[in-house]
């Protein structure tokens, strides 16, 4: 059986006070934060892949990155969090899309650096 030694510290009369005792296992000392609902719950925000998607599915044409970002960010989807090269990102994110997921991913390369949405997506 093992038991918890409690400490004092001293105090400026020169008495010892009590310290103050640990919180309890599994607890933090902060108080959880209180979560806040939005305002329109039904309005979710997109990923910035979701609103690409969206983006190519209003587009007539296959488009680069660049251009998907400027549309996601003109039409309000989604704006980059501050990142130097969203489009790097998304670029990204759509390639591993396709690499896994194969012909159920939601995008197709059709010339270097140009997406398009697949007829199944």
């Amino acid at each position: 059986m093992t038991t918890k030694k409690t400490t004092t510290k001293k105090t400026t009369s020169g008495k010892r006070a009590p310290a103050k005792k640990a919180p309890a296992k599994g607890t933090t000392a902060k108080k959880a934060a209180t979560k806040k609902t939005p305002a329109k719950a039904t309005e979710k925000k997109l990923s910035a892949i979701d609103a690409a998607a969206k983006v190519l599915g209003e587009s007539k044409e296959p488009l680069n990155t660049k251009e998907m970002v400027e549309a996601m960010s003109a039409k309000k989807y989604w704006t980059s969090p501050g990142g130097k090269t969203p489009h790097a990102t998304l670029y990204s994110a759509i390639l591993r899309e396709i690499q896994k997921k194969g012909d159920d991913a939601r995008f197709r390369k059709v010339e270097r650096g140009r997406f398009t949405l697949t007829t199944n997506g």
